[in-house]
C-alpha cells in the first residue's frame, strides 16, 4: 500500500485503484475495465475525479485497450481480485525463506547428481589393450663408460605416443632430486625442447615449508605432498626413482643405482647433454655426539617419526608404572635450534599440547609438559629483524616455552641433553636438559652424493655446498653442460679474481697491459657496469661510483691502477653474502634454469647453421641470476611474524590467516590447495589428528 497522502486519499476512493508509479495498471469501476499508463500517483488522483466529475476537463486522457485485449485485462483483473490485495510482512519474510530454500536445494541437488555422473565417468571397464612399440636398445641397452655399465640410451616410455617419439632425438635433459628448484625447472620449461628426465629416490615434491604443522596432525601428510609424474607429464618427460652416485664429466655420464626386485643394487649410466643437480642437503650435526636420539625434519618420513612418538610419549605418561619423574621426562620436548624450523615447530606442537591434550588425555599431562628451544645465538630467528625475534620470544615467554639462549649443545643422551650456557658473568656452565623427545634442526650440510662431486673437481673448494658461477654453471666442469641449484650450490661471488675479464676489452682498445694500465673515472663507470651484468647481487654496493672512485684514489691523480681497483674489488666481495637456503631461492634459480634453457633451445638452430658450439652460449643468450629476497614468515603459536626488506609485521590470528593464504598461493597445485583448505577447517571443527598413530599395519593370516 502507498505511504504518500494521495496514495491514502485514493486507497478509501477505491480499494482497486491501486497501482505503481510508471507503470500500465488496471482499475475496476462498476462493470468496466480502464487501463491507464500512469507515471505518478497524482496522475491516478486526477483520472479518478475526472470520471467522477466529467464537467473538469482532464489533464490527461485514460488510455483504453483494444477490445480484444479487454477480456485478458478483465480476467487478470478478475484474478487478482480474488487474491488477498496485501501481505503481511511475516508472510513475505517466510515465502522469500522458502522460495530460497527450494533454490538452494535444487541446486545443490544438481551439483550432487553431477559430481556422481562425473565420478561415474571415471571408472574404466574397457579391459582391450594395444601393443606398445619398445625399442630394444630400451629393453637390453648397450654397455660402455669407464665402469663398463648398461647406458640407457633410450627409455621403455620414449615409443609411448607420436608425441613422446618427437622427444628422442632432442638434447638430453637430466635432473637430479623433486624438490623446488627442479619442479620450478619442469614448469618453466618449453614443450618439445628437451628429452627431460627426472631421478630421484622420491616419487613426490614436498611442501617443506608446511611440515612442521604435519607433524603434530595440523595438517595431514598426503596434503603436503604432489606426484612428481604429474609435473613431469606436463612436459612430456620421463621420471626414475633411483639415486645418483656419480658424474663422469668427460663422457657426460651420470652414474645411477637403484635395488631391483631381489633387493640387489643395480648400477647404470644416464646419459645427459645438460645436468642439473637439484638434490637438497642434510641437516648439519656440528660435531655433536649422540645424534642416533635426536629426530629430524627434512623429509616426510621424518615427520611421520616424530608424530608417532610424541603419541608414544603420551601415551606412556598416562601408564599407572609411570613415575613422576619419568613422566615428567617423557613430556619434556626440546627443540635444538633457533631458526624458523625450530621456532614453528616448538609453536605447533605447543599449539597441539595446549589445545587438543585436555580432550582425551588426563588433564595432569598439561600440568607437567614443558617445551624448550635451545639457540647458540642471543635471540631466535636471529635472521629476522631485531623486533620480530623480540617478539617471537615474548610470545613464547606467553606460551610457557622456555627459550635457552647463548646456548650450545655438548652431547644428546637417550634421556637428557648436555648444553653449555654462558652465565651473567659471562663464565660458561655445563648445564642437563632431562628430554622424551629432541628435534635437531640446526643449518644444512652436503650430500654424500655433492661430498663426491666437491672431491671430484679440484676448484671446488667449499666444504657446505658446490660452488656455481652467476649463471649456475658448477665451477671446474665443462661450459655449459652441468648446473647447480637450490640448498646444494651456493654461487661464488669472486669478483677480484675477474678484474683482468673486466679491464681485457679497455685495455685492448688502448693497446696495453691490463695489470699495467690505469683508468680514468668515466672507464671506471664501463668496468662497473660490466660488473654489475656478470654479479647482479653487487649492485647495491655499486651505487655510488663517485665516492668509491674518490675512496679507493689513494694518490689522489683521478685515476685507479690495478692494485687499487683489485682492493675496491675485494672489499665488495667480503660484504656480498651466501644467498639463504631456503625454498623460494631454489624457486627463482629453477626458473631462472628454465627462461635460460628456452632462450637456448629457440638459439640453437641459427648457432647450428653458423657452426657455432663452443663459447659462452649462456651468457650470450641470457643474463646473470639475479636472486630478489621476497621476505621471510614465521609461525610462532596463534600469530606469526613478517620480515619484507626492513618492513616488519607481527599479530595475532590476522597475522596467521595471512601466513596461510602465502603458503596457500605458493602451492604447486589446485590438488594439494584444496586438501590444505580441508584439513584447516577439520582442524577448527574436530581438532587435530595427532591422536592417531602412523604406524605401519601388518596383516597376519593364518
Amino acid at each position: 500500500m502507498l505511504r504518500s497522502g494521495s496514495s491514502r486519499v485514493l486507497a478509501r476512493l477505491s480499494p482497486t485503484l491501486i497501482a505503481r508509479p510508471g507503470r500500465t495498471s488496471t482499475t475496476i469501476l462498476g462493470e468496466r475495465a480502464i487501463t491507464f499508463r500512469q507515471s505518478s500517483t497524482s496522475q491516478c488522483l486526477r483520472d479518478y475525479n475526472h470520471r467522477q466529475f466529467p464537467s473538469i476537463r482532464p489533464r490527461c486522457t485514460p488510455y483504453l485497450p483494444p477490445p480484444s485485449l479487454r477480456c485478458h485485462a478483465r480476467t487478470a483483473t478478475d484474478l487478482s481480485a480474488a487474491l488477498p490485495n496485501k501481505r503481511g510482512r511475516t508472510v513475505r519474510f517466510f515465502y522469500r525463506i522458502f522460495a530460497w530454500t527450494g533454490f538452494f536445494i535444487l541446486i545443490s541437488g544438481g551439483l550432487v547428481v553431477a559430481f556422481f555422473a562425473y565420478d561415474a565417468s571415471t571408472y574404466r571397464g574397457d579391459n582391450s589393450y594395444i601393443d606398445i612399440p619398445v625399442s630394444v636398445s630400451a629393453l637390453e641397452p648397450r654397455r660402455g663408460g669407464p665402469k663398463n655399465l648398461p647406458i640407457a640410451e633410450v627409455l621403455v616410455d620414449d615409443d609411448d605416443c607420436d608425441e613422446m617419439q618427437k622427444q628422442k632425438n632432442k638434447p638430453k635433459l637430466v635432473i637430479l632430486g623433486s624438490g623446488w628448484g627442479s619442479v620450478a625447472l619442469l614448469k618453466s620449461l618449453n614443450l618439445d625442447d628437451y628429452h627431460i628426465t627426472v631421478v630421484s629416490p622420491v616419487n613426490y615434491f614436498l611442501f617443506t615449508p608446511m611440515l612442521p604443522s604435519a607433524t603434530v596432525g595440523t595438517l595431514e601428510l598426503r596434503s603436503l605432498v604432489e606426484p612428481i609424474r604429474r609435473i613431469v607429464q606436463r612436459v612430456r618427460g620421463h621420471f626414475l626413482q633411483a639415486e645418483a652416485v656419480g658424474v663422469e664429466f668427460s663422457e657426460r655420464l651420470l652414474e645411477v643405482q637403484q635395488t631391483d626386485a631381489n633387493g640387489v643394487l643395480q648400477h647404470f649410466y644416464l646419459p645427459y647433454d645438460k645436468l642439473v643437480i637439484g638434490v637438497g642437503s642434510t641437516t648439519n650435526p656440528h660435531g655433536v655426539k649422540g645424534l642416533e636420539n635426536c629426530f629430524f625434519l627434512k623429509s616426510i618420513d621424518d615427520a611421520r617419526n616424530i608424530r608417532n612418538r610424541i603419541l608414544q610419549n603420551l601415551e606412556r605418561a598416562v601408564l599407572p608404572t609411570t613415575s613422576d619423574e619419568e613422566r615428567r621426562r617423557l613430556l619434556s620436548f626440546v627443540v635444538s635450534g633457533g631458526g624458523p624450523t625450530g621456532v614453528e615447530f616448538a609453536a605447533e606442537l605447543f599449539d597441539m599440547l595446549n589445545e587438543d591434550l585436555g580432550r582425551s588425555f588426563p588433564k595432569i599431562l598439561r600440568n607437567e609438559i614443558s617445551v624448550h628451544v635451545i639457540q647458540s645465538r642471543g635471540h631466535i630467528l636471529n635472521t629476522y629483524d631485531e623486533a620480530l625475534s623480540k617478539y617471537a620470544e615474548a610470545r613464547f615467554a606467553h606460551d610457557q616455552v622456555e627459550v635457552l639462549t647463548n646456548s650450545r649443545v655438548k652431547e644428546v643422551r637417550p634421556d637428557k641433553i648436555l648444553f653449555t650456557q654462558k652465565d651473567e658473568n659471562g663464565q660458561t656452565v655445563t648445564k642437563e636438559l632431562p628430554m622424551g623427545f629432541c628435534l635437531w634442526s640446526t643449518g644444512v650440510s652436503q650430500t654424500d652424493f655433492c661430498k663426491r662431486i666437491s672431491d671430484s673437481l679440484p676448484v671446488q673448494t667449499n666444504k657446505h655446498a658446490l660452488e656455481t658461477d652467476t649463471h649456475l654453471r658448477l665451477n671446474g666442469t665443462p661450459l655449459g653442460s652441468v648446473y647447480a641449484i637450490g640448498d646444494c650450490s651456493t654461487v661464488q661471488n669472486n669478483l677480484a679474481d675477474h678484474l683482468v675479464h673486466f679491464l681485457r676489452s679497455l685495455a685492448y682498445q688502448k693497446g696495453k697491459d691490463p695489470e699495467t694500465m690505469k683508468i680514468s673515472f668515466a672507464e671506471w663507470r664501463g668496468v662497473a657496469q660490466q660488473v654489475k651484468k656478470r654479479f647482479p647481487q653487487a649492485s647495491d654496493h655499486l651505487r655510488r661510483l663517485d665516492r668509491l672512485f674518490q675512496e679507493y684514489d689513494k694518490d689522489q691523480n683521478g685515476t685507479l691502477d690495478f692494485g687499487e681497483l683489485h682492493e675496491l674489488l675485494t672489499q665488495i666481495d667480503n660484504k656480498l653474502t651466501s644467498l639463504p637456503a631456503t625454498a623460494q631461492r631454489a624457486h627463482q634459480q629453477g626458473q631462472y634454469l628454465g627462461k635460460k634453457f628456452n632462450k637456448l633451445a629457440a638459439a640453437a638452430p641459427g648457432m647450428q647453421a653458423n657452426e657455432i658450439f663452443d663459447g659462452d652460449l649462456d651468457e650470450a643468450v641470457y643474463k646473470a641470476f639475479d636472486y630478489h629476497h621476497l621476505g621471510s614468515l614465521a609461525y610462532i603459536g596463534n600469530s606469526a611474524v613478517f620480515d619484507y626488506n626492513g618492513l616488519s609485521f607481527s599479530g595475532g590470528l590476522l597475522a596467521v590467516y595471512l601466513w596461510r593464504s602465502v603458503y596457500f598461493a605458493q602451492s604447486v597445485s589446485m590438488r594439494t590447495r584444496v586438501l590444505l583448505a580441508m584439513d584447516w577447517s577439520k582442524r577448527a571443527l574436530f581438532g587435530r589428528g595427532e591422536l592417531i598413530a602412523l604406524f605401519p599395519v601388518c596383516l597376519v593370516v593364518g
